[in-house]
């Protein structure tokens, strides 16, 4: 296996031979030629079509299965890089995922307190192969989130960087990258699970399962 051939295989997560993945991957790229077009087109479907959701958060593997998320319609920022690194090597272009420790200075009092402050220890996204190197794409937050929550949005060229903005529309801080985690061909669930648990909390995903439940009795 060469150095690029891991990164168009597919993975536990990363399935990238799914059909249902293999025939979004085709439909949303049809006709186009250019890596960078079919990189944008791949990246603005995950970005808002899969809309973001925190509370998709989860301990169990199948979770964060591409085809799932698909499936799903929704999803928070790793369960996002899953998928779109399923779609780009359903179509040739060789994907992996990065991860990183993130404060988000904005974030909602109720996931605060869950979170027992504003850590994220284990932020996913992804870093696509095009024209010679590695591109990073942020598909985490969907448009219509960041209008609503004065969010600036990630905007991708398909040549350049797209990280998360340091700060919001209003120009207050937003986003601070605290460390990286470096790349992965699949998500490494348990380095995920562990670091979240070192963290947060042993208890954090059963405070997560009753938030999740709180949040359905009350509709």
């Amino acid at each position: 296996m060469n150095q690029m051939e891991k990164y168009l295989r597919p993975t536990p997560t990363i399935d990238c031979d799914n059909e249902a993945i293999k025939e979004k991957a085709q439909s949303l790229t049809k006709g186009q030629k250019e890596v960078t077009d079919k990189a944008k087109s791949l990246f603005y479907f995950v970005r808002d079509e899969i809309k973001y959701n925190f509370w998709a958060m989860s301990d169990l593997l199948e979770d964060y299965r591409a085809s799932r998320t698909l499936e799903r319609g929704e999803g928070f920022c790793v369960q996002k890089a899953v998928l779109l690194a399923a779609l780009a090597r359903a179509v040739g272009i060789p994907a992996r995922l990065r991860h990183a420790a993130i404060r988000n200075h904005t974030v909602p009092n109720k996931v605060r307190e869950l979170m027992r402050g504003n850590l994220f220890a284990f932020h996913g996204y992804d870093e696509l192969y095009i024209e010679g190197k590695w591109v990073k794409a942020t598909p985490a937050f969907d448009a219509e989130m960041c209008q609503k929550n004065r969010i600036t949005p990630v905007e991708f060229d398909g040549k350049n960087d797209a990280t998360f903005h340091s700060h919001n529309q209003d120009g207050k801080l937003h986003i601070e990258y605290v460390k990286d985690h470096g790349h992965y061909d699949d998500l490494p669930f348990d380095k995920m699970i562990n670091i979240r648990i070192q963290t947060l909390g042993a208890d954090f995903f059963e405070r997560i399962r009753q938030a999740i439940e709180s949040r359905k009795a009350q509709g």
